[in-house]
């Protein structure tokens, strides 16, 4: 008799953690979550030049700019950039992550300081396309720019890389 109430109360064991074990999972998505769920204050942006794999020249961005600059972005995949470029702005737009989540994808014109050859305006989408290169929970690096995965030996490439941190939700 006491096998049988063991053999039952295994049984009943068993089919509970089946049950719990097979109850749908919320599908969340961690690092739309890190993203969405802080403010990041820019501390960092650099210019680098390539030729090939080799770096002919780096330039810091904006080591005079007295301004705050932060990017916000929301659940409802809206977001804004304050003081873009050390200019007072604020700029709304969208965002999305690739599917493979390591791009960032911001469709956000904002004005800028820098005037590229050809072009009469001063506004950009400066993160239209950005390799997702750190994320943490204080800490998000973002690079633009020519990214292409292969580029030849003698090709010149720009890359900008956006360091940012955390600034606490107000």
């Amino acid at each position: 008799m006491k096998f049988n109430i063991r053999l039952v109360l295994l049984f009943v064991v068993v089919a509970v953690g089946l049950m719990v074990n097979s109850c749908k999972k919320s599908n969340q998505d961690y690092v739309a979550t890190l993203i969405a769920q802080n403010q990041w204050q820019l501390s960092s942006a650099q210019v680098t030049t390539y030729i090939g794999s080799s770096a002919t020249r780096v330039l810091t961005l904006d080591t005079a700019c007295l301004m705050t600059q932060i990017f916000k972005f929301n659940p409802d995949n809206t977001c804004t950039y304050t003081n873009f470029d050390c200019l007072t702005q604020a700029t709304r737009g969208g965002w999305a992550l690739s599917q493979d989540k390591l791009f960032l994808n911001v469709n956000m014109m904002c004005k800028d300081t820098i005037t590229r050859i050809g072009d009469t305006t001063t506004h950009s989408k400066p993160f239209l396309t950005a390799r997702i290169v750190n994320l943490g929970q204080y800490s998000l690096v973002l690079q633009t720019g020519d990214l292409q995965t292969y580029y030849s030996p003698t090709q010149k490439r720009v890359i900008y890389q956006w360091g940012f941190v955390r600034v606490k939700s107000q």
